[in-house]
Parts: structure tokens; C-alpha cells; sequence
């Protein structure tokens, strides 16, 4: 099954054009003469280390992130939705016709989620007030497909987005926001029992299947399993109906996942895919899973996740990281080495941010320094960014995802 979106990718995109992005302007590192000109290797010029490794403050985040949160609330459409449910290129052909409407839905959850985490203004209050009245009044998106259930994306971060609403002040039972309040509560029911349907015979859930094609699904895989894990133990503890077995079977799969050096698999198998030196499941091709499934584990209280397993994670996520920079726009998924993927790229960094705040209160900022110059390189002029297609609900995901992970390492 990994291999089906590459397959599928191929024989249509190979070679295809994607669009030219222009950078925005990213912090450099200083040079002690100006007078030296650019290529010029003097004494003073930055080592090979030294341009790996640029670090980028707070204060120096405040203006992208700024930018990209008024490129998505500049992008709302005008009934309170980002993007279209219809296919717009061809380079995405292939699918069930509704999984480009569960494409937007889950890019539109991580928008609400972006918008919600940042500082209030006016403005960005009226267009978060928008999408959320846009998530909750929606139809719901289904299976209408064997292998292609894409849906589950949507119930994932949707489920995700209502739970973070759900525990933000605004939100609180007792205020102005009660109506709003209920519709996001019956609307993360209704994500939560998509789960519970599509929870998989493992353990874990995913977004294909494999044959026997059945109600159930059959494939899980660890990342889309960890990322949900914490938000069903929150769902529980906010008075949800969340089976207790439920959690243990997706705990339990995103460990069987893991493998000796950090890496996690792609999906669990009884007997671990890995061969030859450059697969998937070695570290190098983990680098997008890792970080996800340690925050995921340490927020379930597995207890063999350390923070020196954290630390671990995170210095293989820079030492390798010429990978995920390698394969970010490449249109075919899993052409790069070890079969890196380029949607792995903002998704990885946003865990990453997310598990270093789970180290040390005193080592965090060091940590997101590093993080933050790998998704700022990324911008483009009018604010956004993306990851390996320039779809709209690609560009609003990635988008979402460079606000929130910029976020996770500002102490307002």
C-alpha cells in the first residue's frame, strides 16, 4: 500500500512542473566585513556547520508568522472556507471525488487551529468566527471509495481542531460562546465516531486500505495513529465517550512502530519492511514520523520516552534534515531517498516544536531557534508556503502548520 500513491504519482506527474516560489526574507548570518562579496570564502566567511545550523529568535518570527496569518485570513473565502472541495490540477487525478472535499476539510481544521492559537485581533477573530461556523454547519465528509479513504484526514484534524477549541477560554461553558460551543461539540462527536468506525483491525488508522476491502480498514499507520492520540485521552478527560480500549489499542500500535535507533515505521507489520542502507524505516526516512510519535507516547505517559529519546529525535531531525529540504516540492510522493515524502515536511516540524516542549522549560529556546529557520526558508512573498504541491489545501495546510509550529515556541 505505501507504494500505490507512488505508483499512482508517477505515471502521471513524472517531470511536472511546480510553480517557482520566491523566498522571503530570512534572517542571515552576519559577516564581519561587508565589503566581501557574495561567494567569496574569507576567514570570517561562515563554515559549512555554521550554515546548517542558523538559529532564529523570537523577536526574528513575530514578522513571517505575522504574514502568514494574514495570508490565510486574507485567503477565506467569502462563506467562511478556504479553498475548494473540487479537484483543481491534474497532477492530483486519481482519487475518489470525495477526498478533494476531505482534503479542504482537514486543511480548513488546521487553519481554525492556526488562527485560534495566535494573538487576537479584530480581524483575525472575525475570519476564526467565520471557519468555525463554516466547520460545524458542513456536511460531514464520507467513504466513497475501496482503497481511498482520505475522509479519515478530515476526522483526524477535525477532531483535533474541535478538541483545541473546545479548551480554549473563549470556547468555556459558562460564556458568551455557548451556542457556538454545543455545534462544535456535536460536530467532534461526529468526527469521533468516524474513528471509532475506521479504527483499524491493529490498532491505528490511516487514509487507504488494502484488500480485503471491507467496512473496517485493514492499513494504519503510526504517524496519522500518533497524531490523534492525545486528543482522544483529552476527549475522555472532557467527558467524550472514548472506549478506554480504543486509546490502549493506539498506544499500543504506535510502540509496536518503533524501532531500535529511533525510527518508527511507516505502518507496523509483524515482521519489520526494512533492507538495504537507504529505506524508509531507518532514521532517515523516519525523520517526519519520529517526532510525532514520541510527542504522542510521552503525552500517552509511556515512560521509556526520556528527554534524552527527545533530544535524540531531534538531533537526528537536524543532523538529516538535507532530506526532508531534498524532497520538499518534489510532486511524487516517497521519490526521495529513503523514500522521503514531501508532505512530511511541515508536519514534521510541527511535532518537533510540539515534543520540545516537553523537554526542560531551560533548553526549549535553543531548540525552537534551530526549528524556526527550517519552515521561515520556506515562505514565499505573499506569506505562504508549502510542501510538495501548490493545491490549495496543501498551501493552507503547510501554511497552518508553519504558524502553529512557530507558535509552540513563543511565550506570549
Amino acid at each position: 500500500m505505501l507504494l500505490l500513491s507512488t505508483i499512482l504519482w508517477s505515471a502521471l506527474i513524472v517531470g511536472a512542473p511546480v510553480q517557482d516560489e520566491v523566498p522571503a526574507e530570512v534572517p542571515k548570518v552576519e559577516r564581519q566585513d561587508d565589503t566581501v562579496q557574495e561567494g567569496e570564502v574569507t576567514e570570517e566567511s561562515p563554515t559549512a556547520e555554521e550554515r546548517l545550523d542558523v538559529r532564529i529568535s523570537r523577536e526574528e518570527s513575530f514578522a513571517p508568522q505575522g504574514k502568514a496569518v494574514q495570508y490565510l485570513v486574507d485567503d477565506l473565502n467569502d462563506d467562511g472556507s478556504w479553498g475548494t472541495h473540487l479537484p483543481v490540477s491534474m497532477l492530483e487525478a486519481g482519487f475518489a471525488i470525495e477526498t478533494y472535499y476531505s482534503w479542504q476539510l482537514a486543511a480548513h481544521n488546521l487553519n481554525v487551529m492556526a488562527l485560534a492559537a495566535v494573538p487576537e485581533t479584530p480581524e483575525v477573530r472575525a475570519a476564526l468566527d467565520q471557519a468555525i461556523d463554516w466547520m460545524v454547519t458542513t456536511k460531514v465528509s464520507t467513504r466513497r471509495s475501496d482503497w481511498d479513504v482520505d475522509y479519515v484526514w478530515s476526522a483526524l484534524y477535525g477532531l483535533v481542531s474541535c478538541m483545541q477549541l473546545l479548551q480554549d477560554p473563549r470556547f468555556a461553558p459558562e460564556g458568551e460562546a455557548t451556542e457556538v460551543r454545543a455545534k462544535i461539540t456535536a460536530r467532534a462527536k461526529e468526527y469521533l465516531e468516524i474513528l471509532e468506525k475506521n479504527q483499524s483491525w491493529s490498532g491505528g488508522w490511516a487514509y487507504y486500505d488494502n484488500p480485503p476491502f471491507i467496512e473496517v480498514p485493514t492499513w494504519a499507520t503510526s504517524f496519522c495513529t500518533a497524531l490523534v492520540l492525545p486528543t482522544l485521552i483529552d476527549a475522555k478527560a472532557l467527558g467524550f465517550e472514548v472506549e478506554q480500549r480504543m486509546l490502549d489499542r493506539a498506544q499500543t500500535y504506535v510502540k509496536r512502530c518503533a524501532l531500535p535507533g529511533g525510527a518508527f515505521t511507516y505502518d507496523w507489520t509483524p515482521i519489520t519492511r526494512i533492507q538495504g542502507v537507504e529505506h524508509i524505516n531507518k532514521i532517515e526516512g523516519s525523520l517526519g514520523r519520529t517526532q510525532v510519535c514520541h510527542w504522542a507516547l510521552a503525552k500517552s505517559g509511556d515512560k521509556t520516552i526520556t528527554p534524552d529519546v527527545i533530544r535524540e529525535g531531534l538531533e537526528a531531525l537536524f543532523q538529516h534534515h538535507g532530506y526532508l529540504d531534498h524532497v520538499r516540492m518534489r510532486p511524487v510522493p516517497h521519490e526521495g531517498f529513503h523514500a522521503n515524502a514531501g508532505y512530511f515536511y511541515f508536519f514534521a516540524h510541527y511535532y518537533a516544536a510540539k515534543v520540545i516542549n516537553l523537554l526542560p522549560a531551560e533548553e526549549r529556546e535553543s531548540w525552537h531557534a534551530r526549528l524556526r529557520h527550517h519552515v521561515i526558508k520556506t515562505q514565499r512573498e505573499n506569506g505562504s508556503m508549502s510542501d510538495f504541491l501548490d493545491t490549495n489545501y496543501l498551501v493552507n495546510a503547510s501554511t497552518s502548520f508553519m504558524v502553529l509550529t512557530l507558535e509552540e515556541g513563543l511565550t506570549r
